[in-house]
């Protein structure tokens, strides 16, 4: 975990959240109450052994005081100020900087009530959209997407649930799962534990619904049209809603999930991760991915499970001294949207406006079905070694239509060797895709993918001259 030079301030602020003194304080760090003053003041280095005991004291997730947390505040802060309403305030990238640092309480404030603003906007013009003659629509209640709320929980907990996970090994090995035997395995847990029968629906009785529980009944019913890997994935989730609801309900109650569409959303993410847990549990999975290379193909077949089952699987490796390597995860259509996305590898995603098109999970539609690399930088030099490709997902027979999506699965370039996607690729000198986070706030205005003019640089046009790059910027515009 890095150590920033303002660390310090972050120590303040979380301190006086806390309600703690500075003597106090002092006290627990095992240092003089003077010298802490001059930490918290940025004149002294604040050592990385101290940040664990001061997280402890302050009863506060280590990884606020990480580095990342710091940079993905600040590129919320610059998507915010990149919104053409608020183009005509002059506010300099430092002083934004200065504020996500210093006053991260603050930021996070107003990055929510932009947030808020732009939910009521997109409410408003949804109901200008929809109204008609039939009376008065009902409006949605959505201050924040409750998909957002979720994601911001997940990232929090680096998408790993060491409750789940201890479940899920237990019921594997009372039920002496394997790959070969799983459908056996699950259907005799839920029949013996739960007294839930499972049974397989033809697609006409199913009639669009692949997955159904009737709880009056103990029945649960899978449509035919499942492959058997996601049979096994529907078992084993509602297996989960009956072992450890008591976990999600938990989680759910965490303050940062506002509304009960939030919460129940929550519930079903944490019940997929059970159904993960289940399918490739935790030390095998964690054995053959470091033993395979993560080579994602390779541990679908072994474990008897889909591609996007594997890279979700991938992002959870957390656990003390069984580490993965630290993924982030992005899955698209084909019109640009991100449908999912967990940032593990410290890299920022665009909360309010589109992505960056340069991003290799879109770039993985150009050529479907097979897998595209590349090294990507971001403005401020952080390199990603990515990986993508498209999944094709069919939902019955022929007549019925297919969805076609792709998945990104990227870590730091350090970790890249540790892939059997970089084989024979020399990374010191491979080509550099430069990439962003989104064009309102990306610094390369050279870049002929440019969508729109950049906040940062003012919009300079010369009806005389048209560069490659429309909204290019000269050196004099710097």
């Amino acid at each position: 975990m890095a150590v920033e030079g303002t660390l310090g301030t972050r120590l303040r602020s979380l301190r006086r959240r806390a309600g703690m003194s500075q003597v106090k304080l002092a006290e627990v760090l095992g240092i003089s109450p003077s010298y802490l003053n001059l930490i918290e003041h940025n004149k002294r280095r604040f050592p990385a052994e101290l940040v664990f005991v001061a997280a402890d004291a302050l009863s506060v997730d280590v990884r606020e005081f990480a580095t990342e947390g710091a940079s993905a505040l600040l590129a919320e802060l610059m998507e915010v100020l990149a919104d053409p309403d608020l183009e005509d305030h002059d506010v300099k990238s430092s002083d934004v900087r200065e504020l996500a640092r210093a006053q991260p309480g603050v930021a996070r404030v107003l990055v929510d009530v932009y947030r808020k603003y732009k939910a009521v906007q997109d409410d408003v013009r949804q109901l200008g959209a929809m109204a008609d003659e039939r009376g008065p629509m009902l409006g949605v209640d959505s201050v924040r997407l409750p998909s957002e709320e979720v994601n911001d929980l997940i990232a929090r907990r680096l998408n790993h649930f060491e409750d789940i996970e201890t479940v899920a090994e237990l019921l594997w090995r009372r039920a002496d799962l394997s790959p070969s035997r799983m459908y056996e395995g699950l259907e005799s847990l839920l029949r013996t534990q739960f007294k839930v029968d499972v049974r397989v629906a033809t697609s006409r009785t199913a009639r669009g619904v692949i997955r159904h529980f009737d709880a009056e009944h103990r029945l649960l019913t899978i449509s035919e049209t499942l492959p058997p890997r996601s049979r096994h994935f529907h078992m084993a989730y509602q297996l989960g809603q009956m072992a450890v609801g008591h976990v999600f309900d938990k989680v759910a109650a965490d303050p940062g999930l506002t509304t009960d569409e939030s919460r129940r959303l929550c519930r079903m993410v944490l019940a997929s991760y059970f159904a993960g847990a289940m399918l490739m549990p935790y030390e095998r999975f964690w054995e053959a991915a470091e033993s395979e290379r993560y080579d994602v193909e390779l541990l679908g077949h072994r474990f008897r499970t889909s591609f996007e089952q594997v890279c979700h699987r991938l992002t959870t490796l957390r656990r003390k001294g069984m580490e993965g390597v630290p993924f982030h995860l992005v899955k698209a259509d084909t019109a640009g949207n991100i449908m999912k996305r967990f940032n593990g590898s410290g890299v920022s995603f665009a909360r309010f406006s589109g992505g960056c098109p340069r991003w290799a999970v879109h770039g993985a539609f150009l050529q479907p079905g097979r897998f595209r690399v590349q090294v990507s930088e971001m403005p401020d030099g952080t390199r990603y070694f990515c990986v993508a490709r498209t999944v094709v997902r069919r939902h019955g027979g022929y007549n019925e239509p297919e969805t076609v999506h792709a998945i990104e699965l990227g870590c730091r370039v350090e970790h890249a060797h540790r892939l059997v996607y970089a084989d024979g690729i020399d990374l010191a000198s491979a080509e550099v895709v430069p990439a962003g986070v989104a064009c309102r706030v990306c610094e390369r205005t050279e870049c002929p993918q440019r969508a729109f003019p950049s906040v940062r640089y003012p919009l300079a046009l010369d009806e005389n001259q048209r560069r490659l790059a429309f909204y290019a910027t000269t050196d004099e515009d710097h």
